[in-house]
């Protein structure tokens, strides 16, 4: 049975970035309806990989990320595994929200609003980011957990936020194959016409042995390939 070694709340329209072992399993858990949660994933010992989301969709011929797909970095490696989802659908097209998308819902500041102050998912993330060395220069395309777009259906075949689809209690669980730096925030999606952020849950756990029939090992031969990679890195 798997054991909860780290648990911690981010609020909504937050920033949060832990550190992960290798081996180890994220689950991110949805506290209420709409969140959303865009991720960046380092590995902590190697500064070339992070998370390539390019590469992650068409090596496994995806335009979404779900169970059991693999987070590759630039070169190929598996940075962690997708073990299980309550959702099928998590998007990985639309990247985080910057400024301008915040400034639409009108002029916030932390000295009028307090812990309601309304910051964009940049912001956030460039926050944590600074506390480990870090800086603008390491945004990458993230994954928005929780989230979904798809294609409108007008000719130009334009990308629409998809309102209702995460609940509160919907989650997503990650294991590790690297030692990670995994930065997040729960700003809102850069599509949402809402200010709504809900708090999402983060918790770290031991997770069980990998076997050769591992789902991420089984799903496609670059999933495979990603995976030996990592397995080499550790070596």
């Amino acid at each position: 049975m798997s054991e909860v070694l780290l648990s911690h709340e981010i609020p909504g329209g937050a920033a949060w970035s832990v550190l992960i072992r290798a081996g180890r399993e994220l689950r991110l858990t949805a506290l209420g309806a709409g969140a959303n949660c865009s991720t960046l994933l380092f590995a902590a010992h190697h500064p070339v990989d992070r998370l390539n989301v390019p590469d992650t969709l068409k090596a496994q011929m995806s335009a979404r990320i779900r169970p059991p797909m693999v987070l590759m970095s630039d070169r190929g490696t598996a940075l962690c595994s997708v073990t299980g989802s309550s959702l099928d659908w998590h998007d990985a097209l639309c990247g985080h929200s910057c400024d301008p998308h915040v400034a639409r819902f009108g002029p916030s500041a932390y000295t009028g609003d307090r812990n309601q102050w309304r910051r964009s998912a940049r912001a956030g993330l460039l926050g944590e980011l600074r506390k480990h060395g870090r800086g603008p220069a390491d945004l990458h395309a993230c994954v928005n957990f929780f989230s979904k777009a798809a294609t409108s259906g007008d000719p130009r075949g334009s990308l629409a936020f998809v309102p209702g689809h995460a609940a509160d209690g919907d989650w997503v669980s990650l294991r590790a194959e690297l030692d990670l730096l995994v930065v997040l925030s729960t700003s809102p999606h850069p599509l949402d016409p809402r200010w709504a952020p809900a708090a999402v849950r983060a918790e770290v756990s031991t997770a069980p042995p990998v076997g050769e029939d591992d789902p991420s090992r089984t799903f496609r031969a670059e999933s495979a390939r990603a995976l030996r990679a990592a397995r080499e890195v550790l070596a």
